[in-house]
């Protein structure tokens, strides 16, 4: 509750960065708990055929806060699910918690059903962003900032690697009088699309029963109202939002993926918002498998190998100057395929 401290406790629910987080005992454990490099595992051979008794919520270093039986714990985590100085662990990892020691430990974690990554920042190991999802919700906003079909494309090429179906919600639509055109080639598509405003309500219901019994993650740009949202279906949660900066930019609220319980069985990871998408596990010639309408056409194409970019007798192009295949959507293809490995 707003305004008043809260009582530190084994099943506290911190957050990183709640003034009241255990700054020293958290050093404490890192120091504990990272294991030298040469004695780590490769991070797959880390997972087990296992049933966990508990559900990550946010992994913070070499410690995570998971929830079991309905209660939240800080938990700290086995050396041998350490890579380097952090934890192999994302939101929505099943894993096995002792409970038989001063602090909770993880001490195994359950194979994955599927995963949302992206490539580190660092050049290290893949970021899992969240894991074990029913569904991956893109938030665009209608305006301000813009809506932008290529960071949707992008994470649909990143769901369609992870195996996670997904769905699309146009927030702020109060902004504008009518949805964005760019918006027509998903409904084409046959993507799920919710068009909300936390301002008005709108959509609202519609996006709850999208949710009902779900794990469910909401990505996307800065300032889209991806915490509003949350917000919006679970007023008790009173997350921190802001409003975008003149540059019509977003602002990162949000500052670590986090899950979120919002009723109805409903589970929502909230994730930092980005303003780049970069993609894994996903070769130049394996990308058009990812775009569906560009798969089809892809089939009459005169070469087998054809990239769909200057090669005679391409029938995806010709697919695009028919209008068969959206043009937005062929530039999406062409310019993140610019960006991906041969």
């Amino acid at each position: 509750m707003k305004g008043k401290r809260r009582k530190r406790g084994r099943d506290r629910a911190w957050t990183p960065d709640d003034p009241d987080t255990p700054t020293r005992e958290l050093r404490s454990h890192r120091r504990r708990a990272v294991a030298p490099p040469e004695t780590q595992a490769a991070p797959e051979d880390l997972f087990a055929d296992i049933q966990g008794n508990a559900t990550v919520v946010s992994p913070y270093g070499v410690l995570a806060y998971v929830q079991a039986d309905g209660e939240e714990h800080l938990a700290r985590v086995d050396n041998a699910l350490v890579d380097g100085k952090t934890s192999i662990l994302a939101p929505g990892d099943e894993v096995l918690v002792a409970f038989d020691e001063d602090q909770p430990t993880v001490t195994a974690v359950a194979r994955r059903r599927s995963e949302l990554r992206r490539p580190s920042v660092s050049g290290g190991r893949d970021h899992v962003v969240a894991a074990n999802l029913d569904l991956l919700v893109v938030v665009a906003a209608a305006k301000e900032p813009p809506f932008r079909p290529g960071l949707v494309d992008r994470y649909l090429v990143a769901a369609g690697v992870g195996g996670i179906p997904t769905a699309l919600c146009v927030n702020k639509m109060d902004l504008v009088k009518a949805e964005p055109a760019a918006v027509a080639p998903y409904r084409e598509l046959g993507l799920s699309v919710v068009n909300t405003s936390c301002k008005t309500g709108a959509g609202l219901a519609d996006l709850r029963e999208l949710l009902q019994g779900k794990l469910a993650v909401l990505a996307g740009h800065s300032g889209v109202g991806k915490s509003s949202l949350v917000n919006a279906l679970a007023p008790d949660l009173d997350l921190p939002t802001q409003d975008i900066t003149r540059a019509r930019r977003g602002r990162h609220t949000t500052s670590s993926s986090r899950l979120y319980e919002i009723g109805d069985g409903a589970r929502l990871i909230d994730t930092p918002g980005i303003r780049q998408m970069g993609l894994s596990e996903v070769t130049r010639d394996e990308l058009d498998a990812y775009f569906d309408e560009i798969a089809m056409a892809a089939a009459g194409c005169r070469f087998r190998d054809c990239g769909h970019l200057r090669e005679p007798g391409c029938a995806v192009r010709h697919a695009v100057e028919c209008g068969e295949i959206a043009r937005a959507r062929y530039e999406s293809y062409r310019r993140i395929r610019d960006t991906l490995d041969a």
